[in-house]
């Protein structure tokens, strides 16, 4: 069933989800493009997905990956200066992702006076990390999360259905990541306690859904 979507009317705030609903009208103007996005949905919700998924109350693993500047950033570390805001993203590639980072970036301020620490996970390599880091002005640390160890751990990893592996392969975009998978996350966002708990989530099969800063804000917020 085709997605319903309503741009914001007249003189609405233009939020994060909004950009995204006009992004995603835009694309699906495009058939193949509509039903490569409807069967990606329509698997992961027929496959039962969520159910896979870490959430709110279970210990986030820990983890250690390199980051887009050459260093390498340990969960744990991180955790022991502040809460951490960890969000998955599927790609620099991604128009989505993209409009997420800087509504991300835009936000990184109240986030940090919050008390929080944004680390961004790409299964991208190579120059790709650094220029989804650079672009919104190294707002927060992108990291790479190679052959999708993390966003494993955090059952967050899906195969891509054929159709949409059909578009991305005829844009010349090559997402093995140096691997025989075709595989991406859904995007997502944890808020972690200090303890490693995960405090809050926000995760979504239906990439053109992210959640808007003042969500994350309001989680850090109810940690006290």
């Amino acid at each position: 069933m085709a997605k319903s979507l309503k741009p914001p009317g007249e003189g609405a705030i233009s939020t994060l989800n909004s950009r995204l609903a006009d992004l995603l009208a835009s694309r699906c103007e495009n058939p193949d493009w509509a039903a490569a996005y409807q069967q990606i949905i329509g698997t992961l919700h027929r496959d039962g997905f969520y159910e896979g998924m870490i959430g709110p109350g279970q210990a986030f693993p820990d983890f250690m990956l390199p980051s887009a500047t050459g260093l390498l950033v340990s969960l744990r570390e991180e955790l022991a200066r502040g809460p951490v805001v960890l969000t998955f993203f599927r790609g620099e590639w991604c128009p989505f992702c993209k409009l997420t980072a800087a509504a991300l970036a835009g936000a990184a301020p109240r986030i940090t006076a919050a008390g929080g620490r944004i680390l961004a996970l790409t299964p991208e390599g190579g120059e790709w990390p650094l220029r989804l880091q650079q672009r919104d002005n190294s707002a927060f640390q992108v990291l790479a999360d190679i052959d999708f160890g993390v966003g494993l751990a955090a059952g967050l990893v899906f195969k891509i259905p054929p159709l949409y592996r059909a578009r991305v392969q005829g844009l010349r975009l090559d997402l093995r990541q140096g691997n025989a998978a075709w595989c991406l996350p859904v995007p997502a966002v944890f808020v972690i306690r200090q303890d490693g708990v995960i405090a809050w989530r926000f995760a979504d099969v239906d990439f053109a859904r992210r959640p808007e800063p003042d969500e994350i804000l309001a989680a850090l917020a109810r940690l006290g």
